[in-house]
């Protein structure tokens, strides 16, 4: 095997392994973030502003993300993540010790610099390989998820009790994540930044890259592929808890919905290759459409399984799928900007499912909430035959 090849296998596992653990931060977020700000905050509809605040955080860090990663790199911006998760990591765990619900919100906006970097570990999977592995450098990196999808669940489900402060244990053992993520960051060599040379371009202006029809649909689908995905996991533990269901079958539920998430990233990039991007993604809208009518059919502990594994399959099609075809929408130059600009229409997305997720589950129900959902996923699915049919109206090469 060239050296090459050994280097960038070496590298795309190392990066994999810290998607691992950013997804285990992100997944023990989710399945004690909503739990705790139910038992905190003064009202019942105020739960997942904790939830709401970690994607808010990762909204508001996107564009410091992107000047840091322009200027320094890759791995010192990746690393610069890693300790901002580790601190905040510690500052909700005292806010828990100290029954700070305002501080607990804050440390989770805190925490969503560490959030915006982890979501560019994806496109720097596809720099990390040549051209023509690129869509399966971005899906094997994206399947690195599933050590979230067993860690995750399992370490808020052992450490919630550790100590007398329930959940504290929780976000303390984050700490060891992040600490492990940094070793790891460490060995992984990114290319090297290029010098900026004066008087050089950069690229076309952002509102000319974003008026592109591929770009507008890969930010749309991701975005709402995200909040979709959002909206309905951050509420499931507060529906389940609702439905008489313990903490540890809300675990067992969002460990299946992660392993749909990421599992699928081992043929994804294979399945894109071969039948092209743009009909993956529609199934991933399909998916999306199972799921809900999966939920909708009832709140049997085997419907939360299903339904959720199903909202997974659908993101990982869909988010995949939009990272692909993204990439036709920007130059070298310009990465880092177009970049920020898509992440930060997932982080809003987000913003805004967080919020209506407690809401809606607390006030209306978890059926109501599956009925609202439908409108997102219906507006992805038009995103995607409106850009189908202009690519056959002007026969583009196959993306």
């Amino acid at each position: 095997m060239p050296a090459y090849t050994e280097a960038m296998n070496a590298n795309l596992l190392l990066l994999a392994l810290c998607q691992g653990l950013f997804l285990t931060n992100n997944v023990t977020f989710i399945a004690i973030n909503g739990l705790v700000g139910l038992s905190l905050a003064p009202l019942g509809w105020m739960a997942t502003l904790p939830v709401m605040g970690y994607v808010v955080g990762g909204a508001l860090s996107t564009g410091l993300v992107a000047r840091t990663q322009s200027r320094f790199g890759r791995r010192v911006s990746f690393q610069i993540g890693l300790l901002v998760g580790l601190l905040s990591a510690l500052l909700c765990a005292y806010a828990v010790y100290d029954h700070n619900f305002a501080l607990l919100v804050c440390a989770t906006v805190v925490a969503g610099y560490y959030s915006a970097n982890g979501q560019l570990y994806r496109f720097a999977a596809a720099e990390l390989s040549v051209p023509a592995f690129r869509e399966k450098a971005v899906s094997l990196v994206l399947a690195g998820g599933l050590i979230g999808a067993i860690a995750g669940p399992n370490l808020a489900s052992h450490t919630k009790g550790l100590l007398d402060t329930p959940f504290m244990g929780a976000y303390l053992s984050l700490v060891g994540v992040a600490l492990l993520g940094m070793v790891l960051m460490a060995f992984i060599r990114f290319p090297a930044v290029p010098a900026k040379v004066v008087g050089s371009s950069e690229g076309r202006p952002l509102k000319e890259i974003m008026r592109q029809p591929v770009f507008m649909v890969a930010a749309a689908a991701a975005a709402l592929g995200y909040g979709v995905m959002n909206l309905l996991m951050a509420a499931t533990p507060l529906a389940m808890q609702v439905c008489g269901y313990t903490f540890s079958d809300a675990a067992l539920v969002l460990e299946w919905h992660v392993i749909g998430m990421f599992a699928p990233g081992f043929f994804t990039g294979h399945l894109i290759k071969k039948f092209g991007t743009l009909p993956i993604m529609g199934v991933g809208v399909l998916l999306n459409f199972a799921c809900i009518a999966v939920a909708l059919n009832g709140v049997e502990l085997h419907q939360f399984v299903i339904a959720l594994f199903l909202l997974g399959l659908g993101w990982n099609f869909l988010f995949t799928g939009s990272t692909t075809l993204s990439m036709h929408a920007w130059r070298p130059e310009e990465k880092d900007r177009a970049q920020a600009a898509i992440n930060f229409c997932v982080f809003a997305t987000m913003a805004f499912t967080s919020f209506a997720s407690g809401a809606l589950v607390t006030t209306q129900g978890w059926h109501w909430l599956n009925i609202g959902s439908l409108l997102p996923v219906a507006l992805t699915a038009l995103a995607l035959l409106w850009l189908a049919l202009k690519q056959k109206s002007a026969r583009p090469a196959t993306l």
